[in-house]
């Protein structure tokens, strides 16, 4: 997280102190680099300059604020969304439609009709039945899709399961040995266009070799659809390549490139890459204010004002993030604590025996929070979810105003009385 760093035992972001952004904004609070944002983008980008049709499609469920998504559109992001939503999102932002790829596994009529009158790039499909339906509204609005399936490989990614997505058993995409046949039914349909082929085996790899193996597989079918007349035009590679949480050494994003350009050789293919967490993971923080520090005869409690509402992954992946004072105190006794929430469950944590030398007040930046913080929130408890704040050098911009009960309630009605 080199864009957040300590000077005189002072946690900074860039230029601005995070103990100023909680004076500032109060607390939880989610906080964001540009210059880590921009610059994890740019790893991607620069490792296929010279290859003016590939595309960097952020996938935007990582982190879907529009400060976000405008930053990198104006970098020329593409971009992979899920939903309706996701895709109104990157409009408003400033994207480009014909950048954009549609993946999920339940797309709505609607959705479909949406993503081929703004004219997306692709539709990354799923399933057969899928397939049916694009082209069936395709025909209705007069139209040809251009359509992409996603293909299961049954590669084992060695991820959390929650998290792994290229298995036999998973719902994403259709399965490996089914794909030529579902090809060639998409190749006799009237209002679809193939294009090309998707993959995507799953988060938070730390080793090229899964992807590689995948990679394998995709290139044996594509030749084999070539031998059938059905020419692949790009093949997209999905996201899952992971951030540096604690120890990890992922591969860096330009030697995942330079492999796969290797093995794709001299096939006429152009690629799309769908980067997430990499690219917002260790951009942002979510900061927390101490409330009460709970000493048991077995056990330390730090009682925070965040909790699973506003950060879930600890809760359902059990995933670790690091937690740092944003001031540190030498002369504050270090104790072990678990840093907790006040939502009303045992799950309802941050992280487990964490060192820290703490007392009430103090606020914590909960690292690599950038990706699957905000996103994930909810507001369970009749939570207000947390404010989002962009840093670029020494100016804070507020992103996403912290919600009120007002913004809670809107829409809810009691019933008429008598």
């Amino acid at each position: 997280m080199d864009s957040f760093e300590y000077r005189n035992n002072r946690l900074h972001c860039e230029n601005v102190l995070l103990s100023e952004v909680a004076k500032e904004f109060g607390t939880p609070t989610y906080v964001y680099s540009r210059d880590a944002i921009e610059l994890a983008y740019l790893e991607y980008a620069n490792a296929l300059v010279g290859r003016d049709d590939d595309m960097v499609c952020f996938a935007i469920k990582a982190n879907s604020n529009l400060a976000v998504l405008d930053i990198l559109a104006r970098l020329g992001a593409g971009f992979d969304v899920v939903s309706q939503g996701e895709l109104d999102r990157v409009l408003k932002a400033g994207g480009r439609a014909d950048r954009v790829v549609f993946s999920g596994v339940s797309k709505q009529s609607r959705e479909i009709r949406r993503a081929l009158e703004v004219g997306i790039h692709c539709f990354n499909i799923e399933s057969e039945a899928e397939l049916e339906r694009i082209d069936a509204v395709a025909g209705q609005m007069g139209m040809i899709a251009p359509i992409s399936f996603r293909v299961n490989p049954n590669v084992d990614a060695g991820t959390h399961p929650y998290i792994s997505t290229g298995l036999k058993e998973n719902k994403f995409g259709v399965a490996i040995d089914d794909a030529e046949r579902i090809y060639l039914r998409a190749k006799s349909l009237s209002n679809v266009e193939i294009t090309g082929m998707d993959c995507h085996i799953g988060s938070q790899l730390t080793e090229l070799a899964p992807f590689m193996d995948a990679l394998d597989k995709l290139l044996i079918l594509v030749d084999q659809l070539q031998a059938q007349d059905i020419t692949i035009k790009h093949l997209d590679l999905g996201g899952g390549l992971g951030v540096c949480y604690t120890d990890e050494v992922p591969p860096k994003p330009g030697d995942y490139i330079a492999a796969v350009l290797e093995k794709i050789g001299d096939r006429d293919l152009n690629l799309v890459f769908e980067p997430g967490r990499s690219i917002v993971a260790n951009a942002g923080v979510l900061i927390t204010e101490v409330e009460y520090l709970k000493h048991n005869e077995s056990k330390n409690f730090a009682i925070v004002d965040a909790a699973m509402n506003d950060m879930l992954r600890p809760a359902l992946y059990s995933a670790y993030l690091d937690i740092l004072p944003t001031e540190i105190n030498e002369d504050n006794t270090a104790h072990s604590y678990d840093i907790v929430g006040p939502v009303c469950e045992t799950g309802d944590f941050l992280g487990k025996d964490r060192t820290l030398s703490i007392e009430a007040g103090d606020i914590l930046a909960v690292c690599s929070s950038g990706a699957y913080g905000f996103t994930m929130s909810s507001n369970y408890n009749t939570r207000t979810r947390a404010a989002e704040v962009m840093i670029d050098d020494n100016q804070m911009y507020e992103i996403r105003a912290r919600e009120t009960f007002e913004d809670l309630i809107k829409g809810e009605k009691l019933l008429p009385k008598g």
